[in-house]
């Protein structure tokens, strides 16, 4: 047995955002995948993988039916045979590993499931992120459901608010371009549940909540539209402005040994960083106008580009 790949996704605006419905932009990024295999010669990590596939076989079975129901006798004899989820995805990196997980749990054992072939209405769209939001809560504690959603049907997804979300196309990328968007190693594995429980901490502050609302939002919202439309130059000075509210405001996120670098970004206007995915470690996002400058700004660290301008 060997299922197809989901590919891993990278949300480039709208972290925390998405929570109290800011727009969010998040797309496929084909460099990681992974795929439900059964194990011919198990090692630690199908067999550590296969134990977590048992736990997420019982938690599926006590879903709410009305929202999905999954062929759990075949999911439970599958496991039982050693099945395993066979992932390059990094864990803990912002990059949807457990999000491309629940995708393809979806598409191998749900029953009457919404396929990719179907005219994907904003009502099935909807219901598609319902029900993976409730089933990566399995991982998170607290789920939005878009990795997954992503993961499945691997295009852009553009998120207008909470209720309203719609597959998207992106411009195309400029092959010889010197803006880049890239994805800087932090060398820290991020956990998302602390980070998560960090923010909602600070939501019950009036001051972060306005802070939210006035800066983080709506700069998230502006680079959103500068990014669909192209609009480069206006999106550069967004996220200048979207760097400098996280750097103050949600430092606990940022890894403190980047807390300096992000600053120095900034001030040189070299590049951009932000939070990717939940942040605490991880991935780290960056914006730059010239990639070859970012390059040698950022020479002590990994960087993969993952979009050119």
């Amino acid at each position: 047995m060997k299922g197809p790949l989901f590919y891993s996704k990278i949300l480039l605006f709208g972290e925390y955002g998405i929570i109290k419905d800011s727009k969010g932009l998040s797309i496929p990024y084909n460099f990681y995948n992974g795929a439900l295999k059964v194990a011919e010669n198990p090692t630690e990590s199908s067999i550590k993988s296969n134990l977590s596939l048992k736990r997420f076989a019982d938690y599926l079975e006590q879903i709410n039916p009305e929202l999905v129901t999954f062929d759990i006798a075949t999911l439970k004899a599958d496991v039982e045979a050693g099945m395993y989820f066979d992932s390059s995805i990094p864990q803990g990196y912002g990059v949807g590993s457990s999000g491309a997980l629940v995708a393809a749990l979806y598409d191998q054992y749900a029953q009457n499931k919404i396929t990719v072939l179907e005219n994907l209405t904003r009502e099935k769209l909807i219901q598609l992120k319902t029900i993976f939001s409730e089933m990566e809560s399995f991982f998170h504690g607290k789920s939005s459901g878009l990795d997954p959603l992503n993961s499945y049907l691997s295009i852009p997804i553009l998120i207008n608010s909470k209720d309203n979300i719609e597959a998207t196309g992106i411009p195309s990328q400029t092959a010889d371009g010197k803006g880049a968007v890239f994805l800087l190693d932090s060398g820290v594995v991020g956990e998302t549940a602390p980070m998560v429980r960090i923010f909602m901490e600070n939501m019950k502050q009036e001051g972060f909540r306005n802070m939210l609302k006035n800066q983080f939002i709506k700069h998230t919202d502006a680079c959103v539209d500068d990014f669909l439309k192209g609009e480069v130059k206006s999106l550069f000075k967004n996220t200048k402005q979207l760097s400098k509210v996280v750097l103050n405001h949600f430092k606990p996120m940022i890894p403190l040994q980047f807390h300096e670098l992000w600053q120095k970004g900034i001030e040189t206007n070299e590049y951009y960083l932000k939070l990717c995915g939940s942040g605490g470690g991880g991935y780290i996002l960056g914006f730059t106008e010239d990639i070859d400058q970012a390059k040698k700004s950022l020479s002590d660290y990994k960087l993969e580009v993952v979009y050119n301008f």
